[in-house]
């Protein structure tokens, strides 16, 4: 029996550099705007940048509310974030 290994998206540690570089945040900066400043550790998300460690979906969520994007466009290779982030996505919360 061979391990499985679960697809993950390609350009994903990309679009995750490009969302903190575009929005001017450190690391350390990213974090607390995720709201995670309790949980992780700012080399987390350097992890993230390369490809070391893939985010939970509800650090993605975060990261999509953060940029003022689609969950999607984060995800799927077939698709780009927009040329300026913050976008144009309002999230509505309870």
């Amino acid at each position: 029996m061979g391990t499985k290994v679960r697809p993950k998206p390609r350009n994903l540690s990309q679009k995750l550099r490009q969302i903190r570089v575009d929005l001017g945040l450190s690391q350390l900066q990213m974090i607390r705007r995720l709201g995670f400043e309790d949980a992780l550790h700012p080399g987390r998300i350097s992890e993230y940048e390369s490809s070391m460690r893939e985010p939970s979906l509800l650090i993605l969520l975060a990261y999509a509310r953060l940029a003022g994007v689609h969950l999607e466009q984060i995800v799927d290779d077939e698709l780009d974030l927009p040329s300026r982030l913050p976008g144009r996505v309002t999230y509505l919360r309870s």
